[in-house]
């Protein structure tokens, strides 16, 4: 029996399990951080203060020889958006050296699941706009999870979902910021400056010598990352690209003596900074649509917001849910004896919420037109009708969650280790012995 896999959606490995809480627990107070930064921004911009709101919005500053003469909205969405993706390389660099991704085996079913969750909502968006002759350019809007959110409606409904049904939730984020990066990085450069492109592609080199050359000191890399990320934005690449650069070119393993690897200190000092202040922020200037009878009405009539609707909801549902499905039937893995594919589907749903990626997306295919604002209005629909849904189905069985929820944390000697891993030890032995 030593050569049984784990089953699908089973017990995480304790180092594993340790990881994952820690991230996601950042993750779920920034998300309530930026369910009310979104809450406030969609009030603001429809009160009789909205003018005030589009002037703070539009307002620029910055140093203009530099290139860098921006709008408060562009500066928080290719400035902090930036810090947002290098905690999204960082989780994805960890994903793929210690976590889900680092094995063909326990990759295959996230990978499916995510690229399948990416490539259906893509899809529907073009045969939705092919239909009502509309605008192709926003095919990459309903692609994206946003994890922060989909973890702020799971603290507001107070379910108890089992930690590798939150994992498996993150990896698939993960994956779906890696293929929203590849898009913005290939499908949304223009006006290409080749000297700026070639300074940032010499700085990443740099970066990559001060780690492996084990150079510590923030004053050797911060001021770096910023001229990166300054070459790429006026190297004509989306600036956010550099922050998931220099996240992946951070060492995640530690060398001997090291309490920790680079990554894991730089997340633990930069995670809260984007959770809590940068995507807020970002979402504030970038929610604030108006809201009206015409325009809710655009959302479900005009072909762009309604591919973004019909993606997010039923593209997302389908794509997860059917990858995940035949990933598990190819590869012949069990699913969790504890739970059933009615929780896979619910984690399906849940995963339509497309906020912070879905909005810049948007902003990027549709920049300052009427349509681009009905594709955001339609992003905030789509996350609240998935939301809606998720919570009905979730809750249904957030008894069941619960009661693995209670089994998973229990610690009844008060050692620090949950029981049920010294049980799964003491099974293994007894296993061994056996054999």
């Amino acid at each position: 029996m030593a050569g049984t896999r784990s089953p699908f959606l089973g017990l995480l490995p304790l180092p594993e399990r340790q990881a994952i809480t820690r991230a996601l627990r950042t993750e779920t107070v920034g998300g309530l951080v930026l369910l009310g930064a979104a809450v406030l921004a969609l009030i603001w911009a429809n009160s009789p203060w909205s003018a005030a709101y589009a002037s703070v919005r539009d307002f620029h500053f910055g140093i203009p020889a530099l290139g860098l003469d921006l709008s408060v909205g562009h500066w928080t969405a290719d400035g902090l958006l930036a810090v947002f993706f290098l905690v999204a390389g960082i989780e994805l660099k960890r994903e793929l050296v210690v976590g889900e991704l680092r094995t063909p085996a326990t990759a295959a079913l996230p990978v499916v699941a995510a690229v399948c969750g990416m490539a259906v909502p893509a899809a529907l968006y073009l045969a939705t706009t092919a239909v009502g002759g509309g605008s192709r350019a926003g095919w990459a809007v309903p692609m994206a999870t946003d994890i922060a959110f989909a973890l702020a409606v799971l603290a507001v409904l107070s379910t108890h979902l089992p930690a590798a049904l939150r994992a498996f939730l993150l990896t698939l984020a993960v994956v779906d910021d890696l293929g929203a990066i590849l898009i913005i990085a290939v499908f949304f450069t223009s006006d290409l400056n080749l000297w700026a492109l070639g300074g940032a592609v010499a700085g990443l080199l740099l970066f990559y010598l001060l780690q492996r050359l084990r150079v510590r000191g923030w004053w050797w890399y911060v001021p770096l990352g910023v001229a990166i990320w300054a070459l790429m934005y006026n190297g004509g690449v989306h600036a956010t690209v550099a922050g998931v650069a220099m996240g992946l070119i951070l060492r995640t393993t530690r060398d001997q003596g090291e309490k920790v690897s680079p990554a894991s200190r730089v997340a633990h000092l930069v995670h809260p900074f984007s959770a809590g202040v940068a995507v807020p922020l970002f979402a504030l200037f970038a929610a604030g649509v108006a809201v009206s009878g015409p325009a809710l009405g655009a959302v479900f009539t005009d072909p762009e917001p309604l591919g973004v609707v019909i993606g997010l909801v039923v593209g997302k549902t389908l794509g997860i849910f059917a990858g995940t499905y035949l990933a598990a039937r190819f590869t012949r893995a069990q699913l969790n004896p504890d739970l059933a594919w009615a929780d896979v589907l619910g984690l399906s749903v849940l995963a339509g919420i497309g906020f912070t990626v879905a909005l810049l997306i948007g902003e990027l295919a549709f920049p300052a037109t009427g349509t681009g604002e009905h594709v955001k209005a339609a992003v905030l629909v789509a996350s609240l009708v998935a939301a809606v849904l998720a919570a009905i189905l979730l809750r249904r069985r957030n008894t069941l969650y619960r009661r693995l929820y209670e089994a998973e944390n229990l610690d009844a000697d008060h050692d620090g280790i949950p029981d049920i891993y010294q049980q799964s030890e003491d099974t293994a032995v007894a296993d061994g012995k056996q054999t």
